[in-house]
């Protein structure tokens, strides 16, 4: 058999990464789909608890919060070590430049620091940490329990996969997701502070003035917004990997490291355009 030729190749690859976004899709509309059920029966089933009603039985509850427990609440001491230091460096490094420039000027440190971190590394380095941490865990233990045909198992006994296993992961990354960006912008801010009180000498009051004065709601609101996506972005393609996983232990692990590589970058690739997107309004 003769070699592919490079256009050969290109052809290859183009088809096979259309096909496989055309995967993907499909499978982020059967996500959307039973996530819309289980909102609406969530829903109904809070309406009937306050009317003393009988309602629909809600899906997935419990698995719900504890992949909430899991992605958000453990996650919380890594993110917030990872702020600090992100705060107290950019403090440093800005602090530094600005007062080889200008004697004085590192007065605008709180600005600066807080209007960053609100809107760029808040969001994005709290979604690079959980990718690595939450997102690995998702593509390996769907992938696992793919290649030991666990999920062949739920299909038998007549559970739709993605309702049980990706829709309660989606909706925790959802919701934990702003959670721990808040509580990141909230340390690195502090981190800056501190950066600032004892090796600038500038007061605390100054340095927090400083902040919210050129910070806005609409800081905040941005950067919460992408975490919404970040979320979802996390936990739709450690869980597509996982389903696609084959190959036994060694197919774990290259779903656990393609599923870390693809979410990283997409958030990266996201965050630009939600960047340029929110710009305009």
């Amino acid at each position: 058999m003769n070699p592919l030729t490079y256009p050969e190749r290109l052809w290859h690859l183009v088809m096979s990464s259309l096909e496989e976004f055309g995967r993907f899709s499909m499978f982020m509309v059967q996500v959307f789909r039973w996530a819309g059920i289980t909102l609406r029966n969530w829903a109904a089933c809070a309406v009937a608890a306050v009317t003393h009603r009988p309602g629909p039985r809600p899906l997935e509850v419990r698995e719900t919060f504890e992949q909430m427990v899991l992605a958000g609440v453990t996650s919380i001491p890594v993110s917030l070590v990872t702020a600090m230091f992100t705060g107290m460096v950019m403090a440093l490094q800005m602090g530094l430049t600005l007062e080889r420039k200008m004697s004085g000027i590192s007065q605008y440190l709180g600005g600066m620091v807080s209007v960053t971190m609100l809107r760029e590394l808040g969001p994005v380095l709290t979604g690079l940490i959980v990718t690595g941490r939450v997102g690995s865990a998702i593509a390996a233990e769907i992938g696992t329990m793919k290649v030991t045909e666990q999920v062949d198992a739920l299909e038998t006994l007549a559970t739709n996969p993605v309702k049980y296993l990706v829709v309660p992961r989606a909706v925790a990354l959802v919701c934990m997701m702003p959670v721990l960006t808040m509580f990141a912008d909230a340390i690195g801010v502090l981190g800056g502070c501190l950066v600032a009180r004892f090796r600038f000498e500038q007061s605390i009051t100054m340095y927090m003035g400083n902040a919210l004065q050129l910070v806005v709601l609409s800081d905040l609101f941005s950067g919460l917004t992408k975490s919404l996506f970040f979320g979802l972005i996390i936990a739709t393609v450690s869980c597509y990997k996982g389903f696609g996983t084959s190959g036994g232990a060694e197919g774990v692990g290259r779903a656990t490291t393609s599923a870390v590589v693809i979410s990283s970058m997409g958030i990266l690739v996201s965050d630009y355009f939600l960047t340029g997107i929110m710009s305009v309004f």
